[in-house]
């Protein structure tokens, strides 16, 4: 598994762990299986959030997925896997949906490292910016929110809070989730190269959601900060299992429909195109996916989740392939003859 930076003095693997489904697709025990050959096939960290599970988001679940790797760590397994989790804010349960601010860091530091049954958390992340987000399909019709001192302000009591959380030893690095460049560049003044000073941008990147590719790649790559892709076989797309009205039972698009807004035919018609493409370079379409993010100019590392281990293990194969250029030129061309189909 190759090993890229993380931040400017980390490390990560090309693959981490994503375990957004532990607690309600996926049970406790294959959940703790996931894991175990998730670090024997060279992973070294996973990702997860106080907010988790999904499939479906309940009051009831909030914080169950990190519970159910604390379970873990609690079994011998402290500093098997670095632990990168987030922060909710405003329209999540935790804490009532209040925005994330300096008052409110503290107690989900808290929460989480219990959950975790940890003493520090590896790399902890705000989950989306309190001033709203083009993430999730509302590129479409994003508008900026709020005003810029207020923004800012908040910024800078948060850098604080942060800042004490590291020299309390209760959180090692930073990162942000659902950012703009505009929102990174802040974040990076503001910090500096202090203990607070973002290493990772969490966001939606895949072969069909490359937005990042012209509005934050210059940033990530001058600053050091690696992109850790969620969604990168958009939430099971790639695999090809949707194509002609086919839907799995107990897969993501049986329990959501709509995919989350990423579903309609011209989704489809894209990804038979990638799947063409697949097919035509004999190459597995989940590994092409995968291992097409070490093709770009900046560090990426895929958060992998999957329901099952079968999953797990199929995608995990496409650790330290390499594609052929002509392949990587290919799927180019294919993403502008359709590009950001959803």
């Amino acid at each position: 598994m190759r090993i890229i930076p993380l931040g400017k003095t980390d490390t990560i693997s090309e693959i981490m762990l994503g375990t957004m489904t532990f607690g309600t697709q996926t049970p406790e025990s294959e959940a703790h299986q996931q894991i175990d050959m998730a670090i024997d096939a060279g992973v070294t960290w996973l990702d997860t959030a106080e907010m988790y599970p999904v499939n479906p988001v309940r009051a009831e679940t909030t914080g169950l997925t990190e519970t159910i790797i604390g379970n873990w760590i609690a079994k011998g397994n402290a500093g098997r896997i670095g632990i990168a989790t987030k922060h909710s804010g405003e329209g999540a349960h935790a804490r009532a949906g209040a925005p994330i601010t300096a008052e409110t860091i503290p107690d989900a530091v808290e929460g989480s490292l219990k959950r975790l049954q940890s003493e520090v958390i590896d790399l902890y992340q705000f989950h989306w910016p309190n001033r709203g987000s083009f993430q999730f399909r509302k590129n479409w019709t994003y508008r900026p929110e709020g005003q810029r001192a207020e923004i800012l302000q908040n910024m800078a009591d948060c850098v604080g809070a942060l800042e004490r959380e590291v020299e309390r030893g209760r959180i090692r690095t930073f990162g942000l989730s659902n950012e703009s460049t505009w929102g990174m560049d802040q974040w990076l003044r503001l910090t500096e190269d202090g203990p607070a000073r973002p290493v990772a941008i969490q966001n939606e990147y895949s072969l069909l959601a490359r937005q990042a590719d012209t509005d934050l790649t210059e940033m990530m790559v001058h600053e050091g900060v690696t992109m850790l892709a969620f969604s990168p076989l958009a939430t099971g797309l790639i695999t090809g299992k949707y194509q002609n009205g086919a839907v799995p039972e107990g897969s993501r698009k049986s329990i959501n429909p709509g995919l989350g807004g990423r579903w309609s035919d011209r989704v489809e018609q894209t990804v038979a195109l990638y799947l063409d493409l697949a097919n035509k370079f004999d190459i597995d379409p989940v590994q092409m996916a995968l291992a097409w993010l070490q093709t770009r100019p900046f560090a990426c590392s895929a958060i992998l989740g999957a329901t099952t281990l079968a999953q797990l293990k199929h995608a995990l194969k496409a650790a330290d392939m390499v594609l052929p250029q002509e392949l990587v030129e290919a799927i180019d061309d294919t993403n502008r003859a359709a590009p950001l189909p959803y």
